[in-house]
Parts: C-alpha cells; structure tokens; sequence
C-alpha cells in the first residue's frame, strides 16, 4: 500500500482551492481530510469535492479550522492574507506544515510569517508553477549578464477578479533583478506613467498590471538597450499548473524541519 500524506485546503472552493482539491483527488500519494472556506459561505457543508467538480469525496466544507488544522496534516492555502495568518498561527501552535500560495502580503505580514517558521515549516511562494521558479532562476542570471545597459519592464496579466496589483509574481520578479543589479527596488520601481515624466531613468524599473476577462496569468520582464530586446515570458494557459507545483511543494515539506522555504527549495534551485 503507498503511504498517504494528509492534506488540508484552505479557500477549497475558490479558484485555486477548488482546482488543488481536484488534483489531489487524482494523486495516490495524498489525501485530502479538510477543507476549509469562510463563515457564511455558501459552500459550507457541501462535499469539497463536488464543490471542485469532481467526484464526491466525503470532506464537507467547513469553517473550523482548529479541528481540521493538526500536527499530522499539512495545510495548502490559497485565500487572503488575514485568512492566512489566522491558519498559520494554527499551523505554528501545532508545529505543523503548510504550503502557502497566497499573495498580498504587506511588509508586517511577512514579517510574522517569517516568525512563525521558527515554529513550523512553510513553503511560502507568490506562485506554485515550476515554470515560474525556473524563470526566477534565469532572471537572476540574465539581469547579472545584461548589467546596467538594459533597461528592465516587467508587465504581468491577470484575470479581472485578481485583487491584488501588481502580482505577487510580477514583484518576486523585480526583487530578483533588483537584487542581482544591486538595486533597492523600493527607490527605482515605477507603477505607472503619464502626462510628462521625462526621460525615462536609468535604473528605474516599471512593473505594470493589466487585468483582462479570465486570463490565468502572464508575466513579461523585458530587457532592452539601445538595438535589442531580450524577453522572458511565462504563460500559464491552467490553475493545474499551479495545483499542480503546490502538491510537488506538499511532498517537499512532509518530513521537514521548522522553517521558510520557497519553490526554489522545493526544485533544489537555491
């Protein structure tokens, strides 16, 4: 008999929640014993997995997340940050696991994050995709080779329910570049231009978000000088993608100690 390792999925019946619990229903490696959604939602005592659109598993929704969040079950989430931080403090009192995909976070909020892996292991990634943690890698390597010279654009594209702007992966980019050019983000990042700003700078770096009908998610960073263009593009065409890299960062964190850990850990990329 292969082993199981138990799961618990928070925001279950959201797009993304939703589409985990389908993956999982597809792994014979792991199992799906909760599923978590907010006081007041209408999902609540439905059957997670006919919720998901799949086959009807026998995990009603609920909202108690202390009796469902344990030491032995590790939790996926994919909701809000206050949501998140309420689990995670669950999580870190039960000296738990967690995989979190949430995005939003404000400097604070990391912060306690950061905290709390002292007492639990966290994967923590603004996105789950193993194209996307790849990319970051690359990024790194372009941005140290292309130097100064390149002017760097990020867009990213998201569907319009998306709350948060820009991407938690759009700003995982700028970090990245940022870091690798020896850059405070903070001082060069640009949101947005209009009117007459003037020349653009030499190290400024726009990060800009379009929001458009139900697209999954794209990101471009450009780099560009004066008679070339070098672009990386991710397209993400499903949520699979993203189930599908959270569940890889389940198995990854089964058996860890306390922690922080990102995808780059998951994929040995660090």
């Amino acid at each position: 008999m292969v082993p199981t390792t138990d799961v618990v999925v928070a925001g279950a019946a959201g797009r993304m929640g939703s589409r985990v619990v389908a993956c999982l229903a597809e792994t014979g490696d792991l199992r799906l014993v909760g599923a978590l959604e907010a006081a007041g939602h209408p999902a609540v005592g439905a059957d997670a997995g006919e919720a998901a659109g799949v086959r009807r598993l026998g995990v009603p929704l609920t909202s108690d997340a202390a009796a469902a969040i344990t030491r032995e079950r590790i939790l996926v989430e994919f909701s809000i940050p206050e949501a998140t931080l309420e689990h995670l403090r669950l999580v870190a009192g039960a000296s738990g696991r967690a995989v979190i995909g949430t995005t939003g976070f404000t400097a604070p909020q990391r912060e306690e994050i950061a905290g709390l892996g002292r007492r639990a292991a966290i994967v923590l990634s603004p996105n789950m995709s193993v194209g996307v943690t790849v990319a970051l890698k690359l990024l790194t390597t372009m941005a140290r080779a292309l130097g100064d010279e390149y002017d760097v654009e990020i867009t990213e594209i998201h569907h319009r329910f998306k709350k948060d702007a820009p991407s938690g992966t759009a700003l995982r980019m700028a970090e990245v570049v940022a870091e690798a050019l020896g850059r405070d983000l903070s001082r060069v990042a640009v949101y947005g231009r209009q009117g007459l700003p003037g020349e653009r700078g030499r190290t400024e770096m726009g990060i800009f978000s379009l929001r458009s009908g139900d697209v999954v998610g794209e990101h471009t960073v450009s780099f560009g000088t004066l008679g070339e263009r070098l672009e990386l593009t991710h397209r993400a065409h499903s949520r699979d993608t993203f189930a599908r890299g959270a569940l890889r960062a389940v198995r990854f964190i089964a058996g860890r100690p306390p922690g922080l850990y990102s995808m780059q850990d998951v994929l040995d990329l660090a």
